[in-house]
């Protein structure tokens, strides 16, 4: 599709939008430019659809007719359904904050199903596997230098030791890790701060990588650094994991974010109380959480079906 300018009412509004999801919302950066993106394919496709740049009285009578032949065009160009689910709700987003403004109702994005995207269970590891990923024994004898290997181990003792996202263990502060202390500030999706336990096993391995570290990790800094001592790039931590996985011979599954799937899994699994669990990994809604209910019953209905003598 070719490029276009918004009619100058829309953009106006679109502009307002982002703001408001950045200062109001507290999305993140990355999100809100998703957002900003969505809408944009969408009035890409309705001024080709429509014969030019869409106004906001012209959204407002959209049918959704309109709407279905955007999806059908999207589906068209390779488009998955979680994709397309997730682009319309960033056009949703900017419709209802139009209706709040009062620029008219836009029925037609209501009248019109988001796509069924099946539900995928997350795949924890198994205990071994993740105590074994988490510590340096693996990488002994590996070309890297010993403090590289101490920083890995030391972010994914965090994602499976604490439940932290790679996100949130990447953006963590020198000052964040305090000397003795048992827990830790983190901030999470929409900014918001929780306070996660900090394992004896994870203190350690963060105080061996920051003793063994050859950069100076200031205080306001980044807790975890690149070879450069930059800040640490994900991918890094992804490739690590990667030959982790190659050495264990675990499926493609486990990626750092199973580390914290594991964390909720595992607590679960040893009794921990779900609504503690929804708030040591973050989710604004226990719904969330309760997914790993569905993974412990299926695990159980498996060893069930492989050890009990009348399931053969």
């Amino acid at each position: 599709m070719s490029e276009f300018d918004p009619s100058r009412d829309v953009s106006t509004e679109i502009a307002a939008w982002l703001t408001y999801l950045g200062a109001e919302r507290r999305m993140s950066a990355k999100t809100v430019d998703c957002y900003r993106r969505d809408v944009c394919q969408f009035l890409r496709f309705l001024a080709e659809h429509l014969g030019g740049a869409a106004t906001l009285k012209q959204l407002a009578k959209l049918a959704p007719a309109d709407v279905r032949a955007f999806m059908a065009a999207r589906r068209s160009e390779g488009v998955g359904s979680r994709s397309l689910m997730r682009t319309l709700a960033g056009i949703r987003s900017f419709t209802r904050f139009l209706e709040r403004k009062g620029k008219g109702k836009i029925a037609a994005l209501t009248a019109v199903r988001a796509p069924k995207v099946p539900k995928t269970l997350p795949k924890p590891l198994a205990v071994s596997a993740a105590v074994r990923i988490t510590s340096t024994d693996l990488r002994e004898g590996e070309a890297r230098e010993e403090w590289i290997i101490a920083r890995d181990a030391a972010v994914l003792a965090l994602l499976y030791g604490s439940g932290l996202r790679l996100s949130e263990a990447l953006g963590l502060k020198r000052s964040d890790a305090r000397p003795n202390s048992e827990t830790m500030v983190v901030t999470g999706k929409g900014r918001k701060k929780r306070m996660v336990p900090i394992l004896p096993q994870v203190a350690k391995a963060i105080h061996d990588y920051v003793a063994l570290c050859p950069f100076e990790l200031k205080q306001d800094g980044p807790l975890f650094v690149g070879a450069r001592g930059a800040a640490l790039s994900p991918r890094v931590v992804q490739l690590a994991m990667a030959r982790l996985r190659g050495a264990l011979g675990l499926a493609d599954s486990a990626t750092p974010h199973a580390l914290r799937h594991s964390f909720a899994t595992h607590l679960l699994a040893r009794g921990g109380d779900l609504r503690a669990i929804q708030e040591l990994l973050g989710h604004a809604s226990l719904s969330t959480t309760q997914i790993y209910t569905a993974v412990d019953t299926e695990r159980l209905l498996e060893v069930y079906a492989s050890a009990h003598p009348r399931a053969r």
